[in-house]
């Protein structure tokens, strides 16, 4: 193989890897989010916008009621919201699923938090905000002023989320 073969296919493994390591660490998405311009229906069919919750943190969680992951984390995510609702912040569930068996899932579980859906089209949202991989649960957390901080795919565990929260509602 000629030199500058190997010297480019060296550096392309590395940028994927940078890559993957900066989205799996906690990469920083850029201010101006696509997420801020999504419009997605919550489960009474009504258009909403992230942008209703802006003056507080928000923690933007992507699931599928097919993802185990994503179904073990939401306890969790109901538990933080609980302790954490009255200093600032929202949880809000996105859905990339069939409307049908989100409700009733939300309904048997009773998720208390918003839970809006994205269908199929959240793949798309979840590749343009860094998820390459398209992979769930992906989680994004926002500023109060509704600027992406710090995203995270794979599942969360309460002390990370407990660390990242104390870090963003000071």
């Amino acid at each position: 193989m000629a030199p500058e073969r190997r010297r480019a296919l060296v550096f392309a493994a590395v940028a994927v890897g940078a890559g993957a390591a900066g989205l799996w660490f906690g990469a920083r998405p850029k201010p101006g989010s696509p997420l801020e311009q999504a419009e997605l229906t919550d489960l009474e069919g009504r258009a909403r916008r992230i942008a209703e919750w802006r003056g507080k943190v928000v923690v933007v969680n992507f699931w599928a009621t097919w993802c185990a992951p994503c179904r073990e984390e939401i306890p969790m995510l109901m538990e933080v919201r609980g302790a954490r609702a009255a200093s600032g912040l929202e949880i809000v569930g996105i859905a990339i699923d069939n409307p049908a068996k989100v409700a009733e899932y939300v309904a048997n579980v009773k998720i208390s938090y918003p839970v809006l859906i994205a269908g199929g089209e959240g793949l798309d949202l979840i590749r343009q905000l860094g998820n390459s991989a398209g992979g769930l649960p992906f989680t994004v957390f926002l500023g109060r002023d509704g600027t992406p901080l710090r995203t995270r795919l794979g599942a969360l565990k309460r002390p990370e989320v407990d660390s990242l929260l104390t870090d963003l509602m000071k």
